[in-house]
Parts: structure tokens; sequence; C-alpha cells
């Protein structure tokens, strides 16, 4: 049998544990396999592009357990009366190859994409970091606030969208939560002042978010909707004034925001920051850029937490995913007896 956490049950359980929670419990498992990041393959995610979007399959394996992420990206669907990310993810037992767990990851990505910008800005923002603007507020906006509050205690926020419903749906969303919301004007308005910058847009083409003189010293910027080739976010000359950091340089180059830079501009793997290899924030000066695109292993964390955080409780089912006869040999025998005989 195969555990399965649907939408219902993915649901009840943020809802009985709090995102806010569950963002910190899986930053913890993030770090976790972030400090083990040499144990696991890696490869940049299979992706199928077409005019409409992307469909992008994501696996790894810590040579245990087998993990992958299905998700696509489609920038117009809300339009159309779609989400533009919808997710499953599987993990399998590498020893016989059956897959033991299987969850919805639409509302997961959302959370374990926050838990790992939170991750990093604990390591990469100024420790006395008090506001954050944010440019973009569509589905992933919330999730990004509550990760910042919980990793920096963040609760001062300068919001930016091109759509004003988005804005408002921001505010009616976070406001009874505790946070201080300033609606800008624009996106240079809206970083006025900021200690960190998130930007989350979602349109798939090579916009310019942020330019340089909009970036002050000591900012970190948390670069999130930059995640498939042709869809960036900050103007190139923006990466050459920080120190930018990634999650898998040979996917980041493809699909980040350094895909607009030479083939041999210097990023460092954040792997590496989390393990002291290599130091992160080294002044109140220093200019810091997160170019997230998602990776397979934080997909892997995050079901590893799902899977965990359930156990015993009454937010999965099981389910017949695979055919297990009596006879290993004999997988006919599971349905010829029940095939008609020939007139």
């Amino acid at each position: 049998m195969t555990r399965f956490v649907d939408v219902h049950n993915m649901i009840r359980w943020t809802a009985a544990q709090g995102p806010e929670v569950i963002i910190t419990g899986l930053m913890r498992y993030l770090e976790d396999d972030f400090l083990r990041w040499e144990s696991f393959d890696k490869a940049p995610r299979v992706a199928s592009h077409t005019p409409f979007g992307v469909i992008e399959l994501m696996p790894t394996s810590d040579h245990e357990t087998y993990g992958f992420k299905y998700v696509n990206g489609h920038p117009s669907n809300p339009a159309r009366g779609f989400q533009t990310v919808t997710a499953f993810g599987v993990l399998a037992d590498v020893h016989n190859g059956y897959p033991t767990f299987l969850s919805e990851m639409t509302v997961l990505t959302a959370l374990r994409t926050a838990a790992t910008s939170g991750m990093v800005a604990k390591k990469l923002a100024r420790p006395d970091a008090g506001i954050m603007a944010m440019i973009g507020t569509g589905s992933q906006s919330e999730f990004q606030a509550l990760a910042f509050r919980a990793a920096l205690g963040i609760t001062t926020l300068r919001v930016w969208d091109t759509d004003p419903a988005a804005m408002e749906k921001f505010v009616r969303n976070m406001a009874p939560l505790g946070f201080d919301i300033t609606l800008a004007s624009s996106a240079s308005d809206a970083v006025q002042g900021a200690d960190v910058i998130t930007t989350c847009t979602a349109d798939k083409t090579n916009a310019t978010i942020l330019t340089a003189d909009l970036i002050l010293p000591g900012v970190h910027i948390n670069a999130i909707g930059g995640d498939c080739p042709g869809k960036t976010e900050l103007d190139s000359a923006v990466l050459d004034r920080g120190d930018v950091f990634v999650e898998f340089a040979p996917q980041t180059r493809i699909e980040g925001e350094i895909q607009q830079m030479r083939a041999d501009f210097a990023v460092t793997e954040f792997w590496e920051v989390l393990s002291n290899r290599v130091p992160g924030r080294t002044s109140t000066e220093q200019i810091t850029i997160f170019d997230s695109v998602g990776f397979a292993i934080e997909d892997f964390s995050a079901l590893r937490y799902v899977r965990d955080a359930v156990d015993a409780s009454d937010f999965f089912e099981d389910i017949d995913l695979v055919a297990n006869p009596e006879d290993p040999k004999d997988l006919f025998g599971l349905v010829g007896a029940l095939s008609p005989i020939g007139s």
C-alpha cells in the first residue's frame, strides 16, 4: 500500500498545523538535506516547453529513497480560470522500487518555496532586517511573508503588483495575521527603505522588475519568479552589483536570473554556505542575491516532512497504487481469471 495525501487532506493538515509552523518545520528538513547535499543524485529538471508554459519532472535520490515532483508553470492560466502552478510528488524505496508516499504538491510547493527562501535569508540577509518589499502578490506571496516572519521576524511589508485585485487579496489575507502592510505605487516605491526585496512575478518574459539604481547597499534580494529559460526579473546590472547564491548552478544557469550572464559568471551554491565551506554575508554593506529556481532536493525534503508529520494521523489514506500478485511472476493471474471466455 502507498500512503496518499490528497488535496483535501493537505488543506486539512495545513489548517490544523498552521502554515507558519509548517514552514518552520520545513526549514529544518531543508537544512538537514542541504547539509548532506553531496549524497544526493543531482541533475537539472527535465522540462517540456510549449508556447503555453512548461511541464517539468524534478527527480533526485539519496540512494535510500527516490523522489520526484511533477510540476507545471503556465503564466496565462489565471486568465482562463486555472492556477499558474500545479504539482504532485512521490517517494519510493530504492531497494525494491515501490512507491511508498504520494502527495499533492500544489500547496506543498508554495510552502517549501517559502521555507527555502526563509532558510537562505537566515544566512544571507542582515540580522537586523526589518522591512521587506514584495514585488508580485500572486499565489506565492502570502507564504513568503510568513516565511520571512518565521526566519527573520519581519512584519513590515511594502507590496506592489500590477494587478490591484492581487494586492487587495494580499492585504485581506495577511493584515489579520499581524502584518503592517503598505501598498506601494510602483516597484521603485516598494523598495524604498527595504532590507529584503522579494520578487515573485509570473510572466514568462525577460522582464526588468528591478534595476541596479534601486538597489541600496546591505539589501538581500530573494528572486524567486525566474524559473525557466526566457523568464527573468532582474536587470543584469543588478547581478553585477551583488554576490549571487543559487541552489544547483547547472540548472540555474539555464533557468535563473544568471541565464543573462556569461557562462563563467561566479555564483555560490547555497549548501556550501550552510556547511560553512564558504562565507555567506560578510558585511552589512554587502548586497546578496538568492537566484532561486527551485530544485528537486527541496521537494524531496518537503515530501519527507509531510510523510513524517502525518504519520499516525488521519491526514492520509492508503491506496493500491502498485499491483501486488501473490506470485511476483504471475501478474497475468490477477486479470486472467476475470477475463471473459472467448467466443
